[in-house]
């Protein structure tokens, strides 16, 4: 008897409607009557029966979600029958008669978990919450030290599903940015645990930190036939850098096409580019400087090599100061303003001290330089930056475009540069490559349906994955409506792509184009207010089936753009501030409001 088809995850399904198609093709083909001499086991030995795990992630960037599809390969490799989720399925996937769950989830904003958790954690922190008195879980957190709630969601879940009677399998653990090696450690003491199972009733200690710092091939990533991913980016040759602000602006706004000829690496509208960065090397000077080295000096990483110079430039955050450097200069700097922030009751004015403050300022804060091994011990790894994808690649095969602010400032008489962004915009030149891999997005996509109505906000750098859907939709022949709210400062400096978003828009393929300059007049105006502006419009497109979008700033535009939604469907839609959440997260759950935000 031939194996029972299913859907391949590259089908054009959401997570729920391909679980819903192979569980209907399961029940359909295990009716059919079996063939014995097909069948070895019915001659021999039963096949060994699996156990089922449920595993349900919370992912904005999809690393979180490319975590527990890997969790599952392994979990069917030792006999279990995984069944993976994102929260917001947690009815769909029957967790409250489940007997054994895992949660992977990342954490958002100030300790918010991701836009596929939301209504999950609304359920289970409601007072209607049932008990779950005979379900065993195990949490496991992403996250970024450089944020005060650390792993702030993966903590409430931990702690709500105790509250309600659930038994932990493991202590939770918890993953800074380079999380491989630290998950996998989680993930071995998670199997040593369900193959003992532990006594019923046993209680274990809420919590397990896990600090590592390994980088290795991500399983949300797209790996190329060539073997191209995070672990092995592929050198790509920078075919255009293009400003797109106007003299006179603000801003710093660079058009990027990178070519990816000979990688096999693949992506969508929607996807991101993870590109690896290298530091500056005048920055790598002062660092060095502080350290009283030359940068010959041979360091070791891992079983490799390199001048600490080189370390420094390519392998080792010079950013952000670590918890462990800043406690070490700390240590040996007891009279400096830094030794009195670090008790843990001064962690607010440690964080407003820290602002624009980079390694090298903490080193000149005095005491004895540190060996360029020991040193490199309390540093971050130089970890990839994800870029949304502005490009389409049926109109663009072979390339990617970027579209990325060149970050650059002053703080403490110093010019800071943002690593990753000045990078691309200043020294990449000549034969130097970017190393680079594809991040799918499996949370972020134009609708498969092409007579979809779509609504973009979009604002600054947030139109980079809207050029990319107007792209798709135009080279796919889509006939859905297409509306876009773009903002930025002024109209004659600061009008990004101007020239082709008023193409579409005269044309046609841009059905409605609203703008919003805030500094074009005294009254700044916002894509917010654009919104509440055309609020009867904007509410009859939703009425009629339209997909909402939002990218951009996740602390203040996507939040204000949050508001000015519920708003405009409590007013134009005449409901109840209560029915309007409920709206808003109907609107979530069938995948109809997706959010980019960083």
């Amino acid at each position: 008897m031939p194996g029972i088809p299913h859907i391949p995850e590259s089908a054009p399904f959401t997570l729920e409607q391909r679980a819903w198609l192979n569980g209907f093709l399961a029940g359909l083909f295990s009716q059919a009557a079996p063939d014995s001499s097909a069948m070895p086991h019915l001659n021999g030995a039963p096949p060994k029966p699996t156990e089922p795990l449920l595993i349900l992630f919370g992912s904005q960037t999809g690393s979180a979600e490319g975590l527990a599809k890997r969790v599952a390969k392994e979990a069917e490799q030792r006999g279990f029958d995984p069944c993976v989720l994102e929260l917001n399925s947690y009815e769909q996937a029957g967790l409250t008669k489940a007997d054994k769950a895992l949660i992977i989830s990342s954490t958002w904003g100030d300790g918010d978990p991701p836009d596929n958790a939301v209504n999950f954690w609304s359920w289970l922190n409601s007072d209607a919450a049932p008990r779950l008195e005979n379900l065993q879980f195990a949490v496991l957190g992403l996250g970024d030290k450089n944020y005060a709630d650390f792993c702030g969601a993966s903590r409430k879940f931990d702690s709500r599903l105790e509250a309600l009677g659930a038994r932990r399998l493991v202590p939770r653990g918890e993953c800074d940015v380079d999380y491989d090696s630290t998950a996998k450690q989680w993930v071995e003491g998670l199997w040593e645990t369900l193959v003992t199972k532990p006594t019923q009733g046993a209680k274990l200690p809420d919590r397990a930190v896990v600090n590592g710092q390994v980088s290795s091939s991500n399983g949300a990533l797209m790996e190329s036939a060539k073997g191209y991913g995070k672990s092995n980016p592929f050198p790509a040759r920078l075919l255009k850098n293009l400003p797109l602000n106007k003299p006179g602006s603000a801003k710093d706004v660079r058009h990027f096409e990178i070519g990816l000829e000979g990688s096999d690496l693949s992506y969508e509208a929607g996807d991101a580019l993870g590109v690896m960065p290298v530091n500056c090397p005048a920055l790598v000077s002062d660092v060095l400087a502080a350290l009283r080295c030359d940068g010959e000096e041979a360091v070791s990483i891992g079983d490799k090599t390199f001048s600490l110079r080189q370390a420094l430039t390519r392998h080792f955050d010079l950013r952000k100061p670590s918890q462990e450097l800043l406690a070490a200069v700390a240590s040996r700097a007891p009279a400096s303003e830094l030794a009195a922030l670090i008790p843990s009751d001064r962690a607010a004015d440690l964080k407003s001290w820290l602002w624009g403050r980079e390694v090298v300022d903490i080193l000149q804060l005095g005491g004895e330089p540190f060996p360029p091994a020991e040193f490199l011990k309390l540093l971050r790894k130089l970890a990839p930056r994800l870029y949304s994808i502005s490009s389409s690649p049926k109109a663009h095969p072979a390339e990617v475009h970027l579209t990325v602010s060149a970050v650059r400032y002053e703080t403490y008489g110093r010019k800071r540069n943002g690593v990753a962004s000045t990078f691309l915009s200043d020294r990449v030149n000549g034969e130097e490559r970017v190393g680079v891999f594809v991040q799918p997005s499996h949370g972020f996509k134009p609708p498969v349906n092409g007579d979809a109505l779509i609504i973009m906000v979009g604002p600054g750098t947030g139109i980079a994955p809207f050029r990319a859907f107007l792209e798709e939709r135009q080279a796919a022949g889509a006939k859905g409506k297409n509306w876009l709210f773009f903002g930025d400062q002024k109209r004659d400096t600061d009008f990004l792509y101007e020239e082709q978003l008023t193409g579409w828009r005269d044309d046609g393929h841009l059905t409605r184009l609203d703008l919003a300059f805030s500094r074009d007049q005294a009254q700044k105006i916002y894509v917010q207010d654009r919104m509440l502006e055309h609020a009867a419009e904007l509410w009859a497109w939703l009425e009629s089936g339209a997909h909402f979008y939002v990218c951009g700033d996740a602390s203040r535009m996507a939040k204000d753009v949050d508001a000015a939604l519920h708003n405009i469907i409590e007013k134009s839609g005449a409901k109840s501030s209560d029915d309007a959440k409920a709206y808003v997260a109907r609107l979530k759950s069938e995948k109809r409001y997706q959010r980019d935000v960083y």
